[in-house]
């Protein structure tokens, strides 16, 4: 008998528990599928790698569960000929799933290492349309900008209203907002005319955004 595939087993865990939850289409769980994401994370956290929690990566940092992960990815409403901008690179990792779902992924990271590590597993897995940069995102990239969809995985610390001029109309950015220090609100924001439509998605904790890229690492 052959032995078990742990990444197997977790993500066909990770699926049982988003469609409990009424979430996950066919191809989101698709792109997921053919991301491996225990080749995005340090190999000691394997096991862990279609886990709910977040999970330590380089440079300190660390990538959000895998279910959140999905429930913003879906929340975007990704198609191929979209243009996302992503803040917060991480591992890849999101990034490689969005790419196999829309046009082009501009993703920024205000750590070298992370975007030179992102950029070498995507060129592993042959995708071609996600290019990281190293920048620490708190602006956005106008000058590359409008964006059909914008994610954050990094929080702000109020209604990120000067994004609204980087979105095509009826774009959604997805972000957290609130202080540093307490449980933020992971927030859908379309764009109506010059103004965001809300909706709440989740309950969140996650890094603050730093202005300045990182000049370390």
């Amino acid at each position: 008998m052959m032995a078990p595939d742990p990444e197997r087993e977790g993500f066909a865990a990770f699926m049982l528990r988003m469609r409990a939850r009424g979430l996950g289409g066919k191809a989101l769980f698709s792109a997921m599928e053919m991301t491996p994401r225990a080749g995005f994370i340090p190999s000691q956290w394997n096991a862990s790698a279609w886990s709910d929690r977040m999970v330590p990566i380089a440079c300190g940092e660390a990538i959000e569960g895998c279910d959140l992960q999905a429930q913003v990815i879906e929340a975007l409403e990704l198609s191929s000929g979209h243009r996302v901008l992503e803040i917060g690179t991480g591992s890849g990792f999101t990034a490689a799933v969005m790419a196999r779902l829309a046009g082009r992924v501009v993703s920024l990271d205000r750590y070298r290492t992370l975007v030179a590590e992102a950029q070498s597993r995507w060129e592993v897995l042959g995708i071609a349309n996600a290019v990281a940069r190293h920048a620490d995102g708190i602006d956005g990239l106008a000058s590359e900008g409008p964006f059909d969809r914008i994610v954050a995985w990094a929080a702000f610390d109020e209604l990120p209203r000067r994004f609204v001029d980087q979105l095509a109309t009826g774009g959604i950015m997805i972000c957290p907002v609130g202080a540093a220090e307490e449980v933020q609100t992971m927030m859908k924001l379309v764009k109506i005319g010059s103004r965001f439509e809300r909706t709440d998605l989740a309950s969140v904790r996650l890094q603050p955004l730093v202005k300045r890229a990182s000049e370390a690492i």
